[in-house]
């Protein structure tokens, strides 16, 4: 069965109408940074079709070496205040270009950041450089990826504003119960969710389902698969249509990994696999017995499989960038602690589903507060380098992950996964010397931000009685 069309993706020539028209008269030209965050500038419909669609426009390039804050960090090779925080360049990539359904008459479009405009070179340390350069890798080996994000949230009837002053004390999930898959409460969370759903599926971002998890409050809406780099674009898209239109009903959302101690973390659940030409699926031909599972696949599935394994350690900041993200990792919620395998096996590392065309690898290390391009980044280099090496995954794991031991186990905190990037040998074949220490350097800034901060946890714990 094909993928139904894409409503809302747009050429030069649709925007030109809908802009002689009045129908669209703002264009959001945004890069994604390190946190996966969307930045740029609104232009208006006519300037864009007369300059920025052709030569592309001119930001601070501190946009890739600054924190949560914005506030530009000292330590940088790429840019730094000896050399002035000049500009990057950034041309928009048209093939992404689509209405903004949520936002009045908007269209939106994503752009590459190149070195210059004479020889288009792309800036290795922007997100989605990094991912390209992966997608790269796969096709000199003969493979396309294609991949689907399931990313969950909270959603809560406080508007940002008032969470904000409040200090994000005291919210009020949009759900009172554990609500996975339950429809009820579902509705009552339907004037927001059902918005985002009409408002992405009408910007080319194709809606399949949206259901409710395993936490008050708590959603999943997952988008139709696409090519890889595709569909890190709808995932910082959708990311940012989500919260624009939490807050146009008056409530806000967060894809932070664990918004709160005592409940379930928001992942991001990766599903990859590779294609090679003429559509064919690359996981699933030539077909040999996978042994242990009743399925079978080819020998590139069970060699990327196995490349995942051996390198998930050390690429693991890639699925988890801040100290929030590894206070997700608990038994029994869900979310995985060991690096295994499986067949159907939510408490392993990857989970493999489907069969024949649709046979893929689940990775569920990630957080929902990832940075797609990265992660999908990393889980292509450790593949790839499997292919290469032909690196066999061993057998699958069967029972509870949780309490096996022996397995390999996820980094449990930000310092243990900067030393494994750091030390990452693949990392540097993979992104290059000059990447990794800019991903270093931002990973350590975030740290050291944490490890100041005088937090609620101490004055509740320590203000009075000690």
């Amino acid at each position: 069965m094909k993928p139904a069309p894409e409503r809302g993706r747009l050429g030069l020539d649709d925007l030109a109408r809908e802009v002689e028209a009045g129908r669209i008269e703002t264009v959001v030209t945004a890069l994604p940074d390190l946190y996966g965050r969307l930045v740029g500038k609104r232009i208006t419909g006519a300037f864009f079709l007369e300059e920025v669609a052709r030569h592309g426009m001119h930001c601070c390039d501190y946009l890739l070496a600054c924190d949560m804050e914005m506030d530009p960090t000292p330590g940088y090779a790429y840019t730094n205040w000896a050399k002035g925080y000049g500009d990057l360049h950034a041309v928009p990539d048209l093939g992404t270009l689509r209405q903004a359904a949520w936002l009045e008459r908007s269209a939106i479009v994503l752009c590459d950041v190149v070195a210059d405009e004479t020889s288009g070179e792309l800036v290795g340390v922007a997100p989605r450089s990094i991912l390209k350069r992966q997608l790269a890798r796969a096709a000199a080996l003969g493979f396309a990826a294609k991949a689907g994000s399931e990313l969950e949230l909270y959603l809560f009837r406080d508007g940002y504003d008032e969470a904000r002053a409040r200090r994000y004390h005291g919210l009020r999930p949009y759900g009172g119960y554990v609500e996975d898959y339950h429809l009820l409460s579902g509705t009552f969370a339907e004037p927001v969710l059902g918005a985002i759903r009409r408002g992405v599926d009408a910007s080319a971002i194709p809606v399949e389902f949206s259901k409710g998890e395993w936490g008050p409050g708590q959603h999943e809406i997952n988008l139709r698969y696409a090519p890889a780099l595709e569909m890190a674009d709808r995932h910082v898209l959708y990311k940012q249509a989500a919260k624009e239109i939490a807050a146009q009903h008056g409530c806000s959302l967060t894809f932070m990994a664990k918004w709160h101690e005592a409940m379930a973390g928001s992942s991001l659940h990766v599903h990859l696999s590779l294609w090679a030409p003429g559509d064919r699926p690359a996981f699933a031909e030539p077909r040999e017995p996978l042994p242990g599972t009743g399925l079978e696949a080819s020998p590139a599935f069970r060699w990327f499989l196995g490349g995942l394994l051996e390198h998930a350690r050390e690429l693991a900041w890639c699925f988890a960038p801040t100290p929030n993200s590894y206070k997700r990792y608990k038994a029994g919620t869900f979310a995985p602690t060991r690096i295994a395998w499986s067949v159907d096996n939510r408490t392993c590392g990857f989970r493999v589903v489907g069969r024949g065309p649709s046979l893929r690898i689940e990775c569920r290390i990630p957080g929902a507060d990832a940075n797609p391009y990265l992660a999908y980044a990393a889980l292509l280099a450790a593949g790839l380098d499997g292919i290469e090496h032909e690196t066999e995954p061993g057998p699958p794991f069967a029972g509870d992950a949780y309490q096996a031991h022996d397995l390999p186990s996820i980094p449990t905190s930000l310092p243990e996964a900067i030393a494994g990037l750091a030390g990452s040998a693949l990392a540097r074949r993979a992104f290059g010397d000059a990447v990794v220490e800019h991903l270093l350097h931002f990973a350590r800034t975030e740290l050291g931000a944490s490890e100041t901060a005088v937090t609620d946890f101490e004055r509740v714990r320590y203000f009075e009685r000690i």
